[in-house]
């Protein structure tokens, strides 16, 4: 099985894992979205257009900034529900054969929709301190954003990558 356009297309049931997973990451995100509508009138025409690393504002946008928040959350959503439905076309080692073909597939979509749910949490976490913020409620998440990005997306890819070794 040398390139995807030789590897089955199999029907793998979504687990238990995966469902709770986008019961969370659908449920923050839709969550979000919910809060700004329900906040719009009573934002500010200025709001947190960046942070730097130490989770600072560092540019002031229009409050309409937020939709492309959202835009690009619904845009990484479609992108990575679209990978997860076909694992097929994911990068494998060579050692995928019909034996394990199915193992490395669950693997492998297992970690697009870990991921793909972390992100939704973290455009969420993103658009409430940008409300937060835009209203005086305080920074909550600051100097701990960026270690909670990278260790909530690294954490997925390196069990995944583990569990991916142990297959035979």
């Amino acid at each position: 099985m040398e390139n995807s356009w030789e590897r089955p297309r199999i029907k793998i049931q979504k687990t238990k894992s995966e469902w709770i997973w986008d019961i969370v990451g659908y449920s923050f995100f839709s969550g979000s979205i919910i809060f700004l509508i329900t906040i719009w009138g009573r934002l500010p025409e200025k709001v947190p257009g960046h942070y730097n690393a130490a989770g600072v504002v560092d540019r002031w946008g229009s409050k309409w900034e937020l939709l492309i928040l959202l835009g690009i959350g619904v845009f990484i959503l479609l992108l990575m529900q679209t990978l997860e439905k076909f694992p097929e076309v994911h990068n494998y080692p060579q050692r995928l054969n019909k034996s394990n073909v199915e193992q490395f597939y669950l693997n492998s979509r297992k970690l697009i929709n870990q991921l793909k749910n972390v992100c939704l949490v973290i455009f969420a976490l993103i658009q409430y301190e940008s409300i937060s913020i835009a209203l005086g409620w305080g920074n909550d998440f600051g100097k701990l954003f960026l270690p909670i990005t990278i260790i909530g997306t690294g954490i997925p890819i390196v069990l995944g990558i583990m569990r991916q070794r142990k297959i035979k």
